[in-house]
């Protein structure tokens, strides 16, 4: 699963770079900005194909994934500093 999706993303991103080839560059601020655009489209504007994504973006996705991961990271600082303080007693 993780090698198909890092397939589609190379793919994806080979597709674009063959696109901005096609396009003569004056300066890296225009190439800058035609790579924002991109992104914000490819993780933005796009749905993510993803088991658990539901037809989300990808920036949707890791938005409504924040909440957990801060419990995660909560409960792992908890339990370490649990841990810690046990092994200090």
């Amino acid at each position: 699963m993780f090698v198909k999706k890092q397939l589609h993303f190379i793919h994806t991103f080979w597709d674009t770079t063959v696109a901005f080839r096609r396009k003569m560059y004056h300066s890296i601020e225009d190439l800058q900005n035609d790579l924002d655009e991109w992104i914000a489209a490819y993780n933005e504007e796009r749905t993510h194909s993803g088991k658990y994504c539901f037809g989300k973006t990808p920036m949707q996705t890791f938005k409504d994934s924040l909440c957990l991961a801060k419990e995660k990271m909560l409960e792992t600082k908890f339990s370490n500093h649990q841990k810690t303080t046990q092994l200090s007693d």
